[in-house]
């Protein structure tokens, strides 16, 4: 199996830690890169030009500083070198403004986070397995 990449893109620290550890668990995963605010994610594409590390899977937060959920997935969305790449909104938001305005944009899955440990580790895990073992997603070029 090839390598995978996830851009994790996450400003509280409590969840970064505990999605990089369900993501290590699952034992799918090789690579976590996590940026900590919308404008840093947007930046991190940007640099990506002409470098082989675009991540096989975007995990994006909704409420970030700097530049929201909502703008990172547009940029990505739009842009034809990264538009292809999964992106998963994983929030603590389950209002529907955020829910319609996140699948408006194209977002490929929405989750609204368990509270609950356990439930959000079982989310996590079946997360893995559907968009790295069953999903079939082009090559990114």
């Amino acid at each position: 199996m090839k390598p995978i990449h996830i851009l994790l893109v996450e400003d509280n620290e409590g969840d970064i830690l505990l999605t990089t550890e369900a993501l290590e668990d699952g034992k799918i995963v090789s690579k976590v890169t996590v940026m900590r605010d919308g404008g840093a994610a947007v930046n991190f594409f940007e640099t990506l030009v002409g470098r082989d590390d675009r991540p096989d899977l975007v995990l994006l937060d909704i409420n970030l500083p700097k530049k929201n959920g909502h703008e990172v997935l547009q940029y990505i969305k739009k842009s034809e070198r990264y538009n292809q790449i999964p992106v998963v909104m994983l929030t603590t938001s389950s209002s529907e403004r955020d829910i319609s305005l996140a699948y408006k944009h194209a977002v490929n899955c929405y989750i609204t986070k368990p509270i609950d440990v356990s439930e959000f580790m079982s989310a996590m895990a079946k997360l893995q397995d559907f968009w790295i073992n069953i999903v079939s997603i082009p090559t990114l070029k």
